[in-house]
């Protein structure tokens, strides 16, 4: 007699493989036909996950017992604090951190995120205040609002970050930035806005006294071609009131621009990603020049944008107010003011009074 080997019996292999379905998914019977139900907390894991495992485990031995851990309270608080910093700092940082905190397991060693996403060796506030002192005056330092050096401060650092990927301005170094960026505007500010006034300076009108200006929480400022900001942004920390406008074609510049509005938590401001020319006319009592390409061709744009009795600022050289001037021959220009520090730098301010030739658009 022929005897069957019982792994080879039909019957048996059936009877088996019941048992262990019932015993595996809960007395489930399956068809033999089809492919096994295994427990998914059981199937097997990929390479990269096994060795993610190991490599975590390993770091976690490596750490020892004694250092304070990561709970799921100081996890999300992490998490917070990280997403909080991507409003104010570098969005490459935030990206980082916030991979970084979401791939910490219990247990973990406790990370001790920095107070602020800025470098700790920023340029300290005492220095800065003594490096504008020559353009703020003996008193007018008393103007700047208390946490306007903070503010400075800020702006700096991420200017230098930002300025590593944005042609912001050639300037690199710290003290050069504050002395001829900072300075400068807040000289302008110092004489466009004096200290203890409640209303802009009065304008005077060709043929007739002086025009009571608007008060300061009802001026309008435009700054065309801000750039990085400059003169626009300090006149806002210099004088909080009035309405600021920055109008920059430069997408990159314009997010720049954003991007410091959103880390002073300025107030009033709009950035215009827009060019000059397709703005409506006469739209600002203020506005101002600085640094600007086609010095020329962008005179008659800026005189259009300025209202009736408004004013027209030019932050130049000595070798570009003969050029004004001549483009600009119908407004009403007062002298020109030396900017300290610079032997050939000056600030010229125009009237741009409804008794003047209004310049056209072109």
């Amino acid at each position: 007699m022929q005897h069957t080997p019982f792994h080879a019996n039909p019957e048996f292999v059936s009877s088996r493989f019941e048992y262990g379905t019932r015993r595996n998914t809960g007395n489930t019977l399956v068809d033999p036909n089809a492919r096994s139900v295994q427990n998914p907390s059981k199937q097997k894991k990929s390479r990269r996950e096994r060795e993610e495992e190991r490599r975590l485990k390993r770091e976690e031995q490596a750490c020892g017992d004694s250092r304070p851990r990561l709970s799921a309270a100081q996890s999300a608080a992490m998490v917070r604090t990280i997403r909080s910093m991507n409003k104010i700092g570098s969005p490459a940082l935030f990206s980082q951190l916030l991979l970084f905190s979401q791939t910490q397991p219990r247990g973990r060693p406790l990370v001790h995120l920095p107070s602020s996403p800025y470098n700790d060796d920023r340029m300290q506030q005492s220095r800065i205040a003594e490096l504008l002192q020559p353009y703020l005056g003996p008193q007018d330092g008393a103007r700047l609002p208390p946490d306007a050096l903070d503010h400075i401060s800020t702006y700096i650092d991420l200017l230098l970050r930002w300025n590593a990927r944005v042609n912001l301005t050639a300037i690199r170094n710290e003290e050069e930035i504050v002395t001829r960026h900072f300075g400068e505007s807040f000289f302008a500010a110092r004489h466009l806005f004096p200290l203890h006034s409640s209303t802009s300076p009065a304008v005077k009108e060709a043929d007739g006294p002086p025009h009571a200006a608007p008060p300061i929480d009802e001026v309008t400022v435009a700054d065309l071609g801000s750039g990085a900001g400059f003169p626009g942004i300090p006149l806002k920390l210099w004088a909080p009131e009035i309405s600021l406008t920055l109008i920059e074609s430069n997408h990159k510049k314009a997010a720049f621009l954003r991007e410091v509005a959103r880390a002073l938590t300025l107030t009033d401001i709009n950035i215009q990603n827009a060019r000059a020319e397709s703005l409506p006319s006469a739209s600002f009592q203020l506005v101002t020049l600085r640094a600007v390409e086609r010095f020329q061709s962008i005179l008659p744009v800026a005189a259009s944008l300025s209202a009736p009795h408004g004013r027209l600022a030019l932050l130049i050289g000595e070798a570009q107010l003969t050029q004004a001037h001549a483009t600009l021959p119908a407004l009403i220009w007062s002298e020109p003011i030396p900017i300290p520090g610079s032997h050939s730098r000056i600030m010229a301010i125009a009237d741009t009074s409804s008794t003047a030739m209004r310049v056209p658009k072109v």
